[in-house]
């Protein structure tokens, strides 16, 4: 045990003496390993992302929605005045779609009105009919009051749920509860406002299509009653009508090995009973899960032949300073030889200094690449904040990455390995020394 320790010693001593030389041998490794932790922080940090984006979605939902054929956007676009457009998802086709899923909770929604209005405030509308389910199946939560109940769905009570940020806008310095809002000249009592659902932007923003927090909800028989099946957009000069009459539903399978297979269902359901059309969108949170892995597969192979470079580069690096260290220190080895150091003791000297540099250069190495990973997940999103240097970068500039465990002794472990595999050939050549030939060099 003496002995290792005192071989130990000699190398750090043999390091120490060539400090900046020893500095510059580790970079390899040193970035190597920073490069590892990195890329596998922003693989985990984007998978976390779309669990979390998931989780607001709800992981086992699958959204049928009704779009605008592409067709039909060119020609509105290009008129002044539009006409009634008829497209979309109907109320047969969701009775077909409840009657094929029957162990699922099926949410159907519909799109109502021109503007909310508040006094002199208003608003394109945003408001939506629907069911009592659809807290559930959308994962949403009533922060405030309560949501519209079965016996209202029944009376076609005039009474509304308000999106977070909706209620902001409208009563800045008021209670919604108990306050009434108008969907064009409709007056609706507010008995409820949602928890903020923070989907404003991102990819889940983009699967919902909106920023639910600006929702508004009624009852869906009220809608069909009050509203119809048309929905007017009015601007300057211009105006275009659309005639749909289910917008979206969401159906909620019982599990989540069923999502996907679903999903297939469904999109063979509407193509037997509208071929050809694209007038229907359908939406799989799930999916994001799948990207994040595709991000985090190309993260890995990235950083991953960065990584590989690095450490290839590292491991060069380490060979060729003990190579020219042998040469230094050929009389050195002799004399050591000469007092009775076997060539095992040689050897295990030169496997020491490489093993101390590969880890120092690994500890470094995670030290880089942790911090890095928290500059990225908790400093990048701040930089547009920052005063002079903020505006050139983007509002939403955000890197997640999440450091594990795993990453960092991979990381470690693989520069160690690399270290002693590069320093094994000097150290051998070392051991190989003739002691009189090394007694005589100058």
């Amino acid at each position: 045990m003496s002995f290792l320790l005192e071989t130990f010693r000699l190398g750090l001593s043999n390091l120490r003496l060539h400090l900046l030389r020893t500095t510059l041998t580790a970079l390899g490794i040193i970035l190597g390993v920073g490069a590892v932790i990195i890329m596998v922080s922003l693989g985990e940090g984007s998978k976390q992302a779309a669990l979390v984006q998931i989780e607001r979605l709800g992981a086992r939902n699958i959204i049928i929605r009704s779009q605008r054929p592409p067709e039909e956007q060119r020609q509105a676009s290009g008129q002044r005045r539009g006409w009634i457009n008829r497209y979309g998802l109907t109320r047969d086709d969701l009775a077909v779609i409840e009657a094929n899923f029957p162990d699922c909770a099926i949410v159907p929604l519909k799109e109502v009105g021109n503007q909310t209005a508040r006094g002199p405030v208003r608003k394109t509308s945003q408001a939506f009919g629907t069911t009592p389910l659809l807290p559930t199946a959308a994962n949403l939560t009533v922060a405030r009051g309560r949501y519209f109940s079965d016996t209202e769905m029944g009376e076609n009570a005039m009474v509304a749920v308000i999106g977070d940020q909706l209620a902001r806008q409208y009563f800045r310095s008021d209670d919604p509860l108990g306050q009434t809002l108008r969907i064009d000249e409709k007056v609706f009592t507010i008995i409820g406002v949602l928890a903020p659902v923070g989907l404003a932007g991102g990819a889940g923003a983009s699967l919902v299509g909106r920023d639910l927090d600006l929702d508004m909800h009624i009852p869906i028989t009220t809608a069909r009653a009050i509203f119809g099946d048309n929905v007017f957009r009015a601007s300057s000069g211009s105006f275009n009508a659309s005639n749909v009459q289910v917008s979206e539903v969401y159906l909620v399978s019982p599990s989540l090995d069923r999502v996907m297979t679903d999903a297939a269902r469904v999109e063979r359901i509407l193509e037997a009973r509208r071929p050809g059309a694209n007038d229907v969108a359908i939406k799989v949170p799930y999916e994001l899960l799948a990207n994040a892995e595709k991000t985090a597969r190309t993260y890995k192979l990235v950083f991953g032949f960065v990584a590989g470079i690095a450490l290839l580069v590292g491991g060069i690096g380490i060979m060729n300073i003990m190579l020219a260290s042998v040469t230094e220190r050929t009389r050195e080895i002799g004399i050591r030889r000469a007092l009775g150091a076997t060539k095992k003791h040689v050897l295990l000297q030169f496997l020491v200094e490489c093993s101390v540099i590969s880890i120092l250069g690994g500890l470094t190495g995670v030290a880089l690449g942790v911090g890095g990973s928290v500059f990225l997940d908790w400093g990048l999103p701040k930089l547009p904040s920052l005063p002079l240097v903020g505006r050139y970068f983007p509002e939403d500039l955000s890197m997640p990455a999440t450091v594990t465990l795993s990453s960092i002794i991979l990381a470690f472990s693989v520069a160690f390995i690399t270290g002693l595999v590069f320093g094994i050939y000097p150290a051998r050549r070392a051991a190989a020394q003739d002691p009189i030939v090394a007694l005589r060099h100058e």
